[in-house]
């Protein structure tokens, strides 16, 4: 069931989500070469308690995930598990996170580079980011959800990159996953119509090669099959009385 929500329960959800948001650019300010991802997820965990104690960790707990930080790099796509692994020049690295506020949850990731990245790695985050705002303009009353979904494929797949089928975009509110659910691929014009309301995190997971991937031994992370880069961006994005309103956005 897709839950409508009130304007005092987005302004919930908007802080919840500029939490999470403020807490994920002070994380990426420490990805450089040489440090563990493990020392991320420690200095996530010290931010948040500099907050008040109604800011919890979204994740953590969450199906039993151990960690405030999803950290995945390279080729892994989604819920890579803060380690010993040490970041290198070159990497690329997508931070996925939320934060539990009064109640309400936000979600958020971004992909930032270590040090030099190639060009090819480079194109591939603006692409992926590019492509979240072309779905947040669809994002608004009257259009179908699927207008999200092909905004987002089509920008991709035109650059040359495929996106993810195995992981979409959902709802979002009282619960961190909530109907509906919002993939990054679909044809323009179909699924549910959009109202007043209606709270996303648009999260597109874009793949230099193919779109399949696998899910390593952990049982959490996802790899792409055939080795390539993959990146991540993700918003909590709302349709008000205002509009489209970018939750996460400071």
């Amino acid at each position: 069931m897709i839950v409508l929500k009130t304007r005092n329960e987005i302004e919930k959800i908007r802080a919840a989500s500029k939490y999470a948001m403020e807490i994920l650019l002070y994380i990426k300010d420490f990805i450089k070469e040489g440090i563990k991802t493990m020392e991320l997820e420690r200095l996530c965990e010290d931010r948040i308690k500099q907050y008040s104690k109604k800011v919890r960790p979204a994740f953590k707990g969450y199906n039993g995930y151990p960690y405030c930080l999803c950290i995945s790099v390279n080729d892994e796509v989604v819920h890579g598990m803060p380690n010993e692994r040490v970041l290198k020049r070159g990497d690329i690295v997508s931070l996925d996170f939320g934060i539990e506020y009064d109640g309400f949850y936000g979600d958020v990731a971004l992909t930032e580079g270590v040090g030099d990245i190639s060009e090819d790695a480079k194109r591939l985050l603006l692409i992926t980011e590019e492509s979240l705002y072309k779905g947040i303009n669809e994002t608004r009353e009257g259009n179908r959800l699927n207008d999200i979904s092909y905004a987002i494929q089509h920008h991709v797949e035109s650059a040359g990159f495929s996106v993810v089928r195995e992981f979409v975009g959902h709802g979002i509110g009282r619960n961190l996953h909530e109907e509906p659910q919002v993939p990054n691929f679909g044809e323009k014009g179909k699924g549910i119509r959009l109202k007043k309301g209606m709270v996303f995190a648009i999260e597109p997971m874009v793949n230099m090669g193919n779109y399949k991937v696998y899910i390593k031994e952990n049982g959490w992370t996802a790899a792409t099959v055939d080795g390539s880069l993959s990146a991540h961006f993700e918003h909590t994005v709302a349709i008000t009385d205002k509009g489209t309103e970018i939750l996460s956005k400071l």
